[in-house]
Order: C-alpha cells, then structure tokens, then sequence
C-alpha cells in the first residue's frame, strides 16, 4: 500500500477549482497526507520583446497578481482539520507541465478537474491520465467530497488488488462505513455455440467462473471488516467503460477506482475513441486512477497505434 503523503493540485482559476479545493482538503483528512502543492499555469504570456523593455515587471506582476488569486481561492476553500505543509506554484506554461511538478515534488497524487459546462475541455485530463506515473484523482463538475460507496472494477490482477487495497485503506481511514462495490465484467466468449449451450447458459457458466475466482482472489485481501459487496456485469458490447459507467449511473458511487495497467481490458477506460468520448462527456463521478508509484502506463503512449 502506497500512502498519499505528497499531493499536487492542478488549479485553473475557474469555477471548479472550488470543488477541487474541498477534494483536496476531504483526501488530506483521510490519508497520509504531509504536504499539498498547488500549481497554476500561466499560458498567455508571450510578450513581445520590445513590450518587455517598455514594461520590465510585466510578467513578475501578473504571477504575482494570480498567486494572490489563488491563495485567495486556497484561504477560502481549503480547509482540512489536520495540519499539513502547503505551497503554491505559479508558472509560465502549458497544463501539461503539470507532471513535471509533480515528478520534481514526488507526489503520490494529482487532483485534477474534468470539465462539461464550464470553459476547458477534456484533452489536459487525457493527456495526464496517460502520461501519469502516479495516482490520479480526476474530479468532474458539481460533486461533493463523501464516500458512501465507492466503485473498484476488479478483473483479479495485482493492479486490481491494489485499487481495492487502497480503497479499503481509505475507508478504514474515514473510519466511515463505506460500501465498496466489486465490479467484475464478464463476457462470452465468440464461439460457445459450438458446445451446443445457449447464449444466457454460457453467460451463466461464465458468471459463476467469475464468482469462484471473486472468491479466489478476495482470499489474499486484507478486508479489515470493509463492507465488500461483489457485482457481476455481462458485457454484450464489447466495451468495459460503458459496462463500468452503466452500473455507475446504476448505484451513483461517490468514487470510482481503478487500477491503471496495459492495454488489457481494465485499461479500455482510456483506450479508444468511445472511452475517451465518455471521459469527456460522461463522466459525472470522480474517477481515482491507481497505479505503482513510478509505473507510467506506458501503454498509454501506444495510443498512437490506434
């Protein structure tokens, strides 16, 4: 299990940066958390050089002007109950240059925001939850820090075992008691009318191969008396992310966490056009991505290919 104890921010200055302040202050009560940063970058300043000359403190004053917004919107909204240290980051440069941040301060956990009416689109989240090598809060547009129920995919890998590890480990800590809600998708494989079973009785085989290796593999976590229920989802379109979304809607979980390997069927929420379609449009509950420190999903860059 790998504590959260360095977390970085992403702020805009929009809207959203208040409930992104509230997740931030919510995660920091119920982790290891020791320091927050908070970074914002500045696109807009190409400043001709001649305009330079003329005004010499141009740039220094708008950093120093959004700094101040920032701490402002930080002062108002952040407010955990324990200590941690804190700094704010006010750069020249692109969003992106977020990871180069969180990689000089180590972080264990970016929160990001994902946006559907307010100005921004969803290309910065993409591009970050494939390039990331840590974990990777994604936070949409109107939610409210809580954990009632969380929502953890499993498929029996070890980067499974340790989304639902870590989710235990936060609910042991919010000293709450959290549903947490075992996804397995299951399908039927092509072919299986050559056994003479039928589509719903092959389903059905393939549902209780899926629930014998739920028990399997539940063995070798440590529960700690979490409150585990096991779902089994038939997928009949051949898509993980509409499956795991589907039941998303279903039972409104106040998180969702998955764990980020290669491109296996438990990676499809970012492969692909649909799935990158519905993290831009569809994605209406927080989505934790968890993965070994240090482990970038280089399979992420395979995109390319596709």
């Amino acid at each position: 299990m790998e504590p959260f104890k360095e977390i970085l921010v992403g702020l805009d200055t929009s809207a959203l940066d208040e409930t992104l302040l509230k997740y931030a202050a919510y995660i920091t009560d119920n982790s290891s958390a020791e320091r927050v940063t908070f970074v914002n970058m500045i696109r807009n300043l190409n400043i001709p050089t001649e305009v330079k000359k003329e005004f010499p403190h141009l740039i220094e004053s708008a950093l120093d002007e959004r700094k101040k917004l920032i701490k402002d919107s930080i002062d108002t909204h952040f407010k955990p109950t324990k200590k941690v240290k804190t700094k704010i980051l006010v750069k020249k440069g692109q969003a992106p240059m977020l990871l180069e941040e969180a990689k000089k301060s180590n972080a264990d956990l970016i929160i990001i925001g994902q946006k559907k009416t307010l100005d921004g689109t969803g290309v910065t989240t993409l591009r970050l939850a494939r390039r990331a090598d840590c974990n990777l809060l994604i936070v949409p547009e109107n939610v409210s820090p809580k954990a009632d129920r969380i929502l953890v995919p499993v498929d029996f890998s070890k980067h499974a075992k340790l989304a639902l590890e870590q989710t235990i480990d936060f609910v042991v800590k919010t000293g709450s008691n959290s549903e947490i809600v075992c996804q397995n998708v299951y399908a039927v494989p092509a072919g299986y009318h050559y056994t003479g079973k039928s589509f719903d009785e092959f389903a059905e085989i393939m549902k209780k191969n899926a629930q014998s290796n739920f028990e399997k593999f539940i063995k070798k976590i440590d529960k700690r008396d979490a409150n585990l229920k096991d779902v089994y989802s038939l997928d009949t379109n051949d898509n993980l992310a509409s499956d795991i979304y589907d039941l998303a809607d279903e039972i409104n979980p106040d998180f969702i966490v998955i764990g980020a390997k290669g491109r296996t069927a438990a990676a499809a929420l970012f492969l692909g056009s649909l799935a990158e379609k519905m993290v831009n449009e569809k994605m209406s509950h927080p989505l934790l991505v968890v993965r070994f420190k240090g482990k970038n999903a280089g399979v992420f860059e395979t995109l390319r290919e596709f």
